[in-house]
C-alpha cells in the first residue's frame, strides 16, 4: 500500500491512501511516500535497501496515483525522486528469476501505463535523480518532463546485462532525448555514463552538485507551480505531440490551444502583471 503524508495545504484523499492505513504503517514501510507541499505532490520511491528497485506493489502504486493525480486540478507540478543512495536501480531481479513470465506480466503491465499517464498528464513532472538510475529507473526519468541530477549520479540502460532488451518505453523514449545512433550505443553496449554525459546527450535538463540538488527540484517546481496550468498543460500536449503531426496540424493545434488560453481571465491577468513588472524594472533604472 502506499503510503501519504500533508506537508502543507488541504491534500486529496487518493483512493489508495486510507487514513486506517496510515495509523497502522510507518511511512518507512510504504514502498511509495507521497508529499504535498501546496500545489506541489512529490512522489517518493522507498525501497532503499533494494536501491528502489520496482516490484509489483509500487508499480501499481504509481498506476493508481496517477491515475488520481491526472483529475486533481489542485496539483499543478508533480516530482519522482527516490529513497536512500539511488534514483531507481532496475527492477525486481528475485521475483523475475523465480517467476521470469507471470513476473515481467504483473511487473510491465501497471508499469507501462503509469509511463503513459505521466506523458498524458496535464502536469509538468520532474525527475530528481540522485545515485543510481538504471533499467526501469532510466525509463522512469526519461518519461519525465524535466530531469535534474546530482552530479555523481549514474545512469545504464541495464536490461542487456540481464538478457533482455527493455521496457517501460525506453525504446521509444530514449531515441528522441539523444538520437538513433546514440541510443544504440546506449542500449546495445550496455556501458553506464556520468551525469555530465547524459546532459551533453540531451537526456537531462540540468545538473547540480548533490547538496543543491533538492533546493534546485523545489525552486524549478515552485516556478512551474506559478505558471497559469492550462498554459503548461497546453505547452506540454503540443510538445510531446509534435512529432506525429505535419507542420500545417501543428499550426492549427497551436492555433486552438493559443485561443484556449486567450479566453481565460488568467490571460489578460498575466499581461497586466508583466506590463506591472516591466514598469517597475524601467523606474528602477530611471531612479
Amino acid at each position: 500500500m502506499c503510503q501519504s503524508h500533508q506537508i502543507a495545504g488541504q491534500a486529496r484523499s487518493y483512493r489508495l491512501l486510507s487514513p486506517l492505513y496510515w495509523r497502522r504503517n510507518p511511512v518507512s514501510q510504504s514502498p511509495l511516500v507521497i508529499e504535498r507541499q501546496s500545489a506541489v505532490l512529490r512522489l517518493r520511491f522507498n525501497r532503499p535497501e533494494v536501491l528502489n528497485a520496482l516490484d509489483v506493489q509500487l508499480a501499481q502504486c504509481l498506476r493508481e496515483v496517477f491515475r488520481e493525480i491526472a483529475v486533481d486540478p489542485d496539483v499543478r507540478v508533480v516530482v519522482l525522486s527516490g529513497s536512500g543512495r539511488a534514483f531507481m536501480a532496475g527492477g525486481d531481479l528475485n521475483a523475475l528469476r523465480a517467476d521470469p513470465v507471470g513476473a515481467a506480466t504483473r511487473l510491465i503491465e501497471p508499469m507501462h501505463e503509469a509511463i503513459r499517464l505521466i506523458s498524458e498528464l496535464p502536469q509538468p513532472v520532474i525527475a530528481s535523480v540522485q545515485g543510481v538510475a538504471a533499467g526501469a529507473g532510466l525509463s522512469l526519468l526519461l518519461a519525465a518532463d524535466l530531469v535534474v541530477a546530482a552530479e555523481e549520479a549514474r545512469f545504464n540502460f541495464a536490461y542487456t546485462d540481464i538478457g533482455t532488451c527493455c521496457d517501460g518505453g525506453a525504446s521509444w523514449s530514449l531515441p528522441r532525448a539523444v538520437g538513433l545512433r546514440q541510443a544504440l550505443s546506449i542500449a546495445l553496449l550496455g556501458e553506464g555514463f556520468s551525469a555530465a554525459e547524459a546532459l551533453q546527450m540531451g537526456m537531462l535538463t540540468r545538473v547540480v552538485p548533490q547538496a543543491a540538488l533538492d533546493e534546485a527540484v523545489s525552486d524549478m517546481a515552485r516556478r512551474l507551480a506559478s505558471r497559469e496550468p492550462h498554459a503548461l498543460a497546453h505547452l506540454k500536449r503540443l510538445m510531446r505531440g509534435a512529432s506525429q503531426h505535419s507542420l500545417a496540424e501543428q499550426l492549427e493545434a497551436e492555433h486552438a490551444a493559443f485561443v484556449d488560453c486567450a479566453r481565460r481571465p488568467e490571460f489578460v491577468a498575466a499581461i497586466d502583471g508583466f506590463y506591472a513588472r516591466r514598469s517597475a524594472r524601467v523606474q528602477g533604472v530611471a531612479k
